[in-house]
């Protein structure tokens, strides 16, 4: 075969064509590396929590998906950023990054104290939750020291998107992987009490992870303001308050932020109420989680690529390119799912190995426990190809800015978890198995019906973005919403 026979063949394969395997995977890569680390990191702690106590890990679990929570909204604009930054990308709209990065950063700046005066509020959600007196106090105490946290939290993730949605996902990774670590070895020497550190559990993990976003914050400042972003993307220039560009980036990332709280909730529902169930029901539910989080997070790696290459697609005009890095994704996703989900079921004992390393002689309870949380892995196994494929179509309608859609469908998929899995646990009476079935059927639906608005297209015409004047002026005062179409 001729060279040019082989480039052409390259060019149109799966792999090599473009938005193919390479493309994707090269934006991916990084962002699945930064996903797991960061995981890994929540996994650890949880693993050395479960070393002092069943009652600190779940403790541990449940006040941070509440904390989590709290700051959902401000997250989701924030993190809707790098939405804006690869559609002006692909637009070559360059000096418009800067601006839009910062106006992420005082919505980070605001909301920080708003959240911080409101968690005496937040935390009477463990009052109402009532696991018992001890994991109710460790639930408080861990609550607040990660408030300390949440202004960093908003900040690293509005600078991270000047980067992310750019596609130099590379910077992302190293920097995430880099407080990764040191969060890791300061949970071992602040939860243990080693080098000199006090022996503090659960509220040592707390601290851990909070001088780890603070320094996050402060190296991603340094970071965007370098000398070599500051007349390409105006970094320092774009510093100032633009009420119109806060406007469209609050009237699409709202949405997001709104979505994600409700995904939460629901989610935090659902745990607080098997809760309800058994000390061992909830020990076994948390296990089975945290090593799920750890298996799906390539996958949200993959999901977070999937939005910022639609973005820049959408951004120069190549819907086609879009939907052709969606199903990219997809394959890729469903690939990973497969493998892990097989694992699930033949050796979940693989997995659930580092919370019973500390168990040198375990008791009937621990067995009792061991054995439910593999039970329930294979629920996991059940949903995890849905649940990527929900990911997946998500993203992509998420990067066009169709996020309204994304908001309702969360406000009919929230309120059903809740319902149903209310209804199973006080009304109807279901076994531990019976609710995670109920759970595993939410998720089939809520990727079957994100698979459909994929399909139906209305992603396609959708921008967040202005025109470039050059191309049509924009108007005096334009106006939240689609502008191209």
């Amino acid at each position: 075969m001729s060279e040019p026979a082989v480039a052409t063949l390259e060019k149109t394969s799966w792999w090599g064509r473009p938005m193919g395997g390479h493309d994707v995977l090269r934006i991916a890569l990084p962002l699945v590396i930064s996903s797991v680390s960061w995981t890994v990191m929540t996994f650890v702690d949880r693993m050395f929590l479960k070393w002092t106590s069943g009652e600190a890990m779940s403790a541990a679990f449940f006040a941070a998906t509440v904390w989590f929570a709290s700051l959902c909204v401000p997250l989701g604009i924030c993190t809707y950023v790098s939405t804006f930054v690869a559609q002006y990308h692909g637009d070559g709209q360059f000096k418009r990054i800067g601006p839009v990065m910062w106006q992420g950063v005082w919505i980070a700046l605001l909301a920080g104290p708003i959240l911080l005066l409101a968690a005496p509020l937040i935390v009477q959600v463990f009052h109402v939750a009532d696991h018992g007196v001890g994991v109710q106090q460790k639930e408080t105490l861990y609550f607040y020291i990660l408030t300390v946290g949440t202004p960093a939290m908003l900040l690293a993730q509005s600078f991270s998107s000047f980067y992310s949605g750019r596609g130099q996902t590379v910077v992302v990774m190293w920097t995430d992987m880099i407080f990764v670590v040191l969060n890791v070895l300061l949970d071992y020497l602040w939860i243990f009490g080693h080098a000199g550190f006090p022996a503090m559990g659960i509220a040592g993990a707390g601290w851990a992870t909070v001088v780890a976003l603070w320094l996050k914050a402060l190296t991603y400042l340094l970071l965007v303001l370098q000398k070599k972003h500051r007349f390409q993307f105006h970094t320092v220039l774009g510093m100032c308050w633009d009420f119109r560009l806060v406007r469209r980036l609050v009237y699409f990332g709202g949405p997001s932020g709104v979505q994600l709280l409700l995904d939460v909730m629901g989610f935090s529902i659902f745990v607080l109420l098997v809760h309800r169930i058994g000390s061992l029901e909830a020990e076994a539910t948390t296990m089975a989680f945290s090593i799920n989080t750890l298996a799906f997070m390539p996958i949200w790696g993959v999901a977070l690529a999937t939005g910022i290459l639609v973005g820049q697609r959408l951004g120069e005009d190549r819907d086609d390119l879009a939907a052709r890095a969606t199903w990219t994704a997809l394959w890729i996703a469903l690939g990973y799912m497969v493998l892990i989900s097989i694992l699930y079921v033949v050796v979940p004992e693989f997995f659930l190995f580092g919370f019973f390393v500390a168990d040198v002689d375990p008791t009937g309870q621990q067995l009792a426990i061991k054995s439910m949380a593999a039970n329930l892995l294979m629920f996991v196994a059940a949903y995890n190809l849905f649940d990527a494929a929900a990911m997946i179509f998500a993203s992509t309608v998420k990067g066009a800015g169709d996020t309204r859609f994304i908001l309702k469908l969360s406000l009919v998929m929230a309120a059903m978890l809740v319902l149903v899995t209310w209804l199973g646990v006080e009304v109807w009476k279901l076994s531990i198995y019976g609710c995670w079935a109920l759970f595993t059927t939410w998720i089939w639906v809520l990727g079957l019906a994100f698979l459909l608005r994929f399909l139906q297209g209305k992603w396609r015409k959708i921008r967040v973005i202005e025109v470039r004047a050059r191309e049509s002026p924009a108007p005096a005062s334009p106006t939240p919403g689609p502008i191209r179409s």
